[in-house]
């Protein structure tokens, strides 16, 4: 049955639409905004996998070059592996529809969100999150939604939901919130500087905004008729569960209380060794799920922990911050490095220089350009205690990377008042809890050490919640195992002056205005405590670069002059090259860049280009050589490849008879301009020259 159902959103047309295409999925549905359409199928097989202790979601989002009348760039002229937009994609579609399968449910399961075109107006990210929630809604996988997703932007003071790419460019906000009918569930933020209170009024802005598409999709559901298919959900014997408790209850309390980590994560191994090895025979054979009972165990002391005797792991309260520490300057040859601790979550952040050769060539459906300031975050199986082997870059470690990319962006320089293309490397050394925090304070130093002239420092910190039987608690510089077992992972990013980025998921029904004000106030006291300890490291950034470190010599010729400067074939620039060892950039509006760690060689290189592109002044004089004489006066060289006239009337105050006689080839005399005409002729005058020169001597 095909049904189709539009409403007006963001002053546009919106329509989801079921029943015409995809029809062997589970659940399909095709949405459409403007002109931007994204098919969203969700798939789940009919039998569970065994042995699984997580839930095997997989969500891809994918964007076809078509949808923009696009061919794709590379030799084999077809879509390749995931973008690294198409994988944050695909993350902020997986967040939100995560934890609202049942608990329990170990079918595989696929989301495929595919852009079939693209309008360069309507965002297909949020149709991507409205499309995840239809598919699976309309289908008869167990799902606890619908859900929706609004963007929502700010110009000029006032919020918009749902804006265009135009009015993005001017927003001063940038925020994807997705909830259900009463709460928040996630929140991706990136803001230029905006205030607590403000980030509040964006958030419940944007839930508001996604009402009428929880709506449709309830209306949807009815028309339909879903009825979810059953499942099985593995019991757990009772009496084990009796077992495991009684004997483990303590030994996991005191493994708990450890504050060290790696100690903890040691006996708590211990602990769990100890207990499935020590099964009666009648559990013999429900290892497993003695091993979940351990689990859910550790997560009910630990949170029984917070709530009813106000306790934390490592004895903290509830808003302190860990420890801190920071270090500049800790790599001799790099141009810029930093290490920041906190607690034992470690990042050693480096900064490297490049040219724009070096930027980052972006050509996605949505965006094309190249990119200066780019941010990689790396999460070596070392910094958690294991042993694995190193793979590319995972969807986490690529969103962890973006994220502390957009809280430093708004402090960093443009290419106008810093002409160097920036790589920032994070290197996790140590992980417990928030290491994609630790890389935005440890970047803020990196940068800082390097002599990046960044507007004012960005720091980071992660909050967590524990929610149970209607009590609340909001912890500051949330530790690992309080991540694993809490409810809320609440990352903020900012300055002293506001929010510069922001990223919340939530693994309950969601979370109310109050507690969001309070996580956000909270993480504003924790945030500048992180930067005044930063300051007494490094205050502000170093006034010179790196002796390492390239220095880009920035210089504005005529673009007419630019062919000059490369001369037949590239055969003046390569020759300069060759001579200085410098490297030169030519931009097509006349911007010329020369790199070199050699201030002479460079200022070599500049004079050479200077002397090719110089033009001649008006009322300046030079020393020129005669190149040719003939009857009516001489053609002389003013400076490389460049010759006026030198009229016979103009050589002396005195008649020149015989001009053949009176100068020669070769000959070096002064000369001084005397006009330009309209088509580049010079006109130079020896006696004018002569005169001026005698004048100065006098005075």
């Amino acid at each position: 049955m095909n049904i189709k159902e539009t409403l007006m959103v963001g002053g546009r047309p919106l329509t989801i639409e079921t029943g015409k295409v995809a029809r062997q999925a589970d659940g399909a549905v095709v949405v459409t905004h403007g002109d931007t359409v994204v098919l969203v199928t969700a798939v789940s097989e009919r039998v569970k996998r065994e042995g699984l202790d997580f839930f095997p979601l997989t969500v891809n989002y994918q964007e076809m070059t078509f949808a923009a009348g696009k061919i794709p760039g590379g030799f084999f002229k077809r879509e390749g592996k995931p973008s690294e937009r198409e994988t944050l994609i695909s993350r902020l579609i997986d967040r939100p529809i995560r934890p609202l399968f049942p608990k329990g449910y170990k079918n595989e399961t696929q989301v495929i969100a595919t852009v079939l075109s693209f309008d360069q107006v309507n965002d297909p990210a949020v149709l991507g999150i409205l499309g995840a929630s239809a598919s699976l809604s309309i289908s008869d996988i167990p799902f606890e939604g619908p859900i929706a997703a609004a963007r929502v932007g700010r110009v000029n003071g006032e919020f918009i939901a749902f804006p265009t790419e135009e009015q993005l460019a001017e927003s001063d906000i940038d925020l994807v919130v997705a909830g259900n009918r009463e709460a928040v569930l996630m929140v991706e933020a990136g803001a230029k500087f905006a205030s607590e209170d403000d980030m509040v009024a964006a958030i419940l802005f944007g839930h508001e905004a996604i009402q009428p598409l929880i709506d449709v999709q309830e209306k949807l559901v009815e028309t339909l008729g879903v009825e979810k298919r059953e499942f099985e959900v593995e019991s757990v014997d009772d009496a084990l569960v009796t077992w495991v408790r009684e004997k483990a209850n303590g030994l996991i309390r005191e493994a708990l209380l450890i504050p060290v980590k790696k100690e903890r994560q040691l006996r708590l191994k211990e602990v769990y060794n100890e207990v499935i090895n020590a099964l009666p025979e009648e559990f013999e054979e429900q290892r497993s799920a003695a091993k979940g009972c351990l689990e859910d165990l550790e997560r009910e002391i630990l949170r029984a922990l917070i709530i009813k005797e106000k306790r934390r792991i490592d004895g903290r309260d509830f808003t302190e911050i860990r420890p801190v520490s920071c270090e500049v300057g800790v790599l001799p040859r790099t141009h810029g490095s930093a290490i920041f601790t906190r607690g034992e979550t470690q990042a050693l952040v480096v900064t490297t220089f490049g040219t724009s050769e070096d930027e980052q060539k972006i050509d996605t459906i949505t965006e094309e350009g190249y990119k200066s300031f780019m941010l990689h975050y790396n999460f070596p199986p070392y910094c958690v205690g294991e042993a694995k082997p190193l793979r590319p870059p995972s969807r986490r470690e690529i969103g962890h990377g973006a994220l502390a990319e957009r809280a430093l962006k708004p402090v960093v320089p443009d290419e106008t008042k810093f002409p160097y293309t920036i790589r920032i490397v994070s290197e996790i050394l140590e992980s417990n809890g928030s290491s994609s925090m630790a890389t935005v304070c440890g970047t803020t130093l990196s940068l800082m050490d390097a002599g990046v002239p960044i507007s004012q420092p960005i720091a980071g910190i992660a909050m967590g919640l524990i929610e149970e039987t209607g009590e609340i608690v909001v912890l500051s510089d949330i530790m690992g195992d309080e991540d694993h077992s809490g409810d809320m992972d609440f990352k903020v990013a900012g300055s002293y002056d506001g929010i510069t980025a922001l990223q919340m998921d939530i693994k309950i029904s969601g979370i109310n205005e109050e507690i969001l004000k309070k996580a956000l106030y909270q993480a504003k006291d924790g945030r500048h405590h992180i930067l005044d300890v930063m300051r007494m490291t490094l205050e502000k950034p170093r006034e010179a670069l790196s002796k390492h470190a390239p220095r880009i010599t920035t210089l504005e010729i005529n673009p007419d002059k630019i062919r000059e400067v490369i001369g037949p074939g590239g055969k003046v620039i390569r020759g300069i090259v060759d001579k200085t060892g410098v490297k030169i950039d030519i931009e097509d509006n006349g911007i010329v860049k020369i790199v070199s760690t050699d201030a002479e060689k460079a200022d070599e290189a500049i004079k050479i280009i200077k002397e090719i592109v110089q033009e001649a002044e008006i009322g300046k004089i030079y020393e020129g050589k005669v190149r040719k004489v003939v009857n009516f006066g001489a053609f002389v060289e003013i400076f490389p490849g460049t010759d006026g006239l030198v009229h016979i009337s103009q050589l002396s105050n005195e008649r020149v008879r015989d001009i053949f006689s009176y100068i020669k080839e070769g000959d070096v005399i002064p000369v001084k301009v005397i006009d330009v005409d309209r088509d580049g002729k010079i006109k130079l005058s020896r006696k004018a020259a002569l005169k001026e020169l005698r004048e100065k001597k006098n005075q």
